[in-house]
């Protein structure tokens, strides 16, 4: 007899998958009502959860403003994405608008994976809300409109699945108007953001292969790629991840009805809590090289970054940003070796108060980008109020400095203890963390993407880096021992140490004048000077043996009190791109980028901002230059600024995709292939031999 032919792996995964159509196309028919839903917008129909309809803000004639659909299953329930997966069902709105308004595409966060019997769906659990653009013809009359979507999608649980329905309505202020929904911005922050760059796809007979560009620098957890066409992959098969270079390869098995698509878009999550990018992508090359990414790579990736973030805090103490901090280091240095112990002491408590501090801001970064809020690495100086207060910090420093005043945290002559070395440490992290250098541009920026725990240890590492210098000279004595003995050079180098700290309050000043105009910064030195009266008068005090700190207060309560009613009062916003250049640059926004890369013109964009010194190194020793200036010219090159100096969300979003947490950041869009990230300490032939290639 002979044996039965047996069937190959290809038609028994063909059987397979037609086995789990039917299963779907089942059920389906049986939770979704019929085609009488279309006709007529029913009663609604929520009785597994709710949802809304909300407007962001008044809008203006001839512009776009956002709604959010807004849902909330109940607990054990869950959604769908556009892209349901193996089964459930997207969501299907139909509006009813004014004559002339219109609807864009509907905007997602970033799904989760859901895996019940080997099917796949790709589900949001919780509350989440969607995004549709809304935009109001030019000439509508200002008023209140109604804008109106029947809502038909699914909500299941892990047995069960009931249709939802409801006709949702809000009504749209059309004018100017500034308040805006409270809520939207934590909705807005978990919406994926767009790639600037378009992804390319290859089909093969077994796979879909995709090369996104992402940045090198950027550190991934656990990606899973989600695609919006349906049909196209297999989506509960394992998915391959290449790193090659900026561009990260990912192969995803066919599935479906295995036919081809021309354009492909999707969503690609990055392991973190609503962390996620979107993605569009048109056939091309796709690299077939690349170091294979797994989960038994993460420790040692998470390893490297600890690493960069330890070389990036010690590289630090050399960046141009970290130069009035100097003069504090240099004291704790020059006192650092009374007694073994005592150094000791003095270094593990100057330590604690780096770290921490490195600590509490990242930390305080992390729970505002949870909230919602687009900033990113040295967001303190992008506040007004925080200028003031270093301003007022800075003054202070430098009159003890100069010996108007006697205070023991910053005193030479006498040990302030590790309280004082405590405070100092503090004080010298919260002020040198504002620029970002080699090394450290790479760890905080995976920092924004990694889980709060790791993210919090890179912050640490940083911490530790920046105060490594002070804790090997408390605890090698050695190092300790070719220090300078103590003596009367201490108080000359004090006096010289105040010319570096008198030059940041004049930029502090300067940076006030550019985020809250002349009249604020005028307000700010008045304060300043109330304030310097004060410590002459309290340091006569000190010098005289007199209780000094009540007379402080009684001269600098007025001024205080001035400045409180005065500073508000006379704060003026900022804009961006204020500063003057040579090169004319174009102000940088998504629009402006994408037409200046369809233009076939080489594109150099800088992102600066006025507080970072280091930016402002890097424009005058190679950016603001004649020669770099005619070379520019000479092959065409379309400039474009990013001025950070101001929260701007737009900018945020794109330093995140970059893999950067802060600026500066220079970038570089040669007319044909990808763009070239440059470092961070720039010179004129840099820029010059770019241009002549380009």
């Amino acid at each position: 007899m002979a044996a039965a032919p047996r069937s190959s792996p290809t038609m028994r995964a063909s059987l397979m998958d037609l086995f789990r159509y039917l299963l779907v196309a089942v059920a389906l028919s049986l939770a979704l009502p019929n085609a009488a839903w279309a006709q007529g917008n029913p009663p609604d129909m929520m009785d597994r959860g709710s949802a809304r309809l909300v407007a962001e803000r008044a809008i203006a004639p001839g512009a776009s403003g956002d709604l959010a659909l807004v849902f909330l299953p109940n607990e054990g329930w869950h959604g769908y994405w556009r892209n349901p997966g193996d089964a459930g069902q997207g969501m299907v709105l139909e509006w009813q608008l004014p004559a002339g308004w219109s609807v864009g595409e509907t905007q997602y966060p970033v799904p989760q994976t859901y895996v019940i019997q080997g099917i796949m769906n790709h589900i949001f659990e919780g509350e989440h809300a969607v995004l549709v653009p809304l935009a109001v013809p030019d000439g509508t009359a200002p008023g209140a409109y109604r804008v109106t979507v029947f809502a038909r999608w699914l909500t299941c649980s892990e047995s069960l699945c009931v249709p939802q329905q409801a006709t949702l309505s809000t009504a749209i202020s059309v004018g100017e108007g500034v308040e805006v929904h409270p809520r939207f911005d934590s909705w807005r922050a978990a919406i994926a953001p767009l790639l600037d760059r378009k992804a390319s796809l290859q089909f093969t007979a077994e796979a879909l292969r995709l090369s996104i560009p992402l940045p090198a620098a950027m550190e991934i957890a656990s990606p899973h790629v989600f695609i919006a066409q349906e049909q196209l992959v297999d989506y509960n098969a394992p998915q391959r991840f290449y790193r090659d270079g900026d561009a990260l390869i990912v192969e995803i098995p066919r599935g479906g009805l295995r036919h081809e698509a021309q354009a492909v878009s999707g969503i690609i999550a990055l392991g973190g809590a609503r962390d996620g990018l979107r993605f569009e992508a048109e056939p091309g090359e796709v690299s077939t090289g690349g170091e294979a990414l797994d989960g038994t790579e993460q420790p040692t990736s998470l390893a490297w970054l600890i690493l960069a973030a330890l070389a990036g805090g010690l590289i630090l103490n050399l960046m141009p940003c970290v130069f009035p901090i100097l003069s504090l280091k240099a004291m704790t240095l020059a006192r650092a070796g009374e007694s073994a112990a005592g150094a000791r002491r003095e270094a593990l408590a100057y330590s604690a108060g780096v770290v921490l501090a490195c600590l509490a801001l990242g930390g305080l970064l992390l729970a505002l980008r949870a909230g919602g809020e687009q900033i990113g690495w040295a967001f303190q100086l992008q506040e007004p109020g925080v200028v003031v207060a270093l301003l007022v910090l800075a003054v202070l420093i430098t009159a003890n400095f100069a010996g108007l005043f006697e205070l023991p945290s910053l005193s030479v002559t006498r040990t302030g203890g590790p309280g004082s070395s405590f405070a100092t440490g503090l004080l010298a992290a919260f002020v040198a963390t504002p620029c970002t250098g080699p090394f450290m541009a790479a760890a905080l920026g995976a920092a924004l993407l990694l889980p709060t725990a790791q993210a919090l240890l890179l912050f640490a590492a940083l911490g530790l880096g920046l105060a490594l210098p002070f804790l090997l000279l408390g605890f090698v004595p050695a190092l300790r021992n070719r220090l300078p003995r103590p003596g009367p050079w201490m108080d000359r180098f004090r006096k010289a140490m105040a010319i570096p700290m008198g030059l940041t309050a004049l930029a502090l000043i300067w940076l006030a004048t550019r985020l809250g105009g002349q009249g604020f910064a005028l307000v700010a030195l008045v304060m300043t000077v109330g304030l310097v009266i004060a410590l002459m008068v309290t340091g006569r005090l000190q010098r005289a043996g007199k209780l000094a700190w009540p007379a402080f207060g009684l001269i600098a309560a007025p001024f205080a009190l001035f400045g409180a009613f005065a500073l508000p009062a006379s704060f003026t916003p900022a804009t961006a791109g204020q500063a003057e250049s040579i090169h004319s640059p174009i102000n940088y926004s998504e629009a402006a980028l994408a037409e200046a890369r369809a233009s076939g013109q080489p594109v150099f964009l800088w992102f600066t901002a006025d507080w970072c010194l280091t930016c402002k190194v890097n424009e005058g020793v190679a950016i603001e230059r004649d020669e770099v200036r005619d070379a520019f010219e000479a092959a065409g090159v379309v400039t474009m600024r990013g001025d950070w100096t101001v929260r701007d969300e737009a900018i945020t979003r794109f330093l995140t995709e970059q893999g950067a947490a802060g600026v500066p950041l220079y970038l570089w869009y040669p007319v044909n292939g990808p763009p070239q990230q440059l470092p961070q300490l720039l010179t004129p032939d840099m820029l010059v031999e770019l241009a002549e290639a380009g």
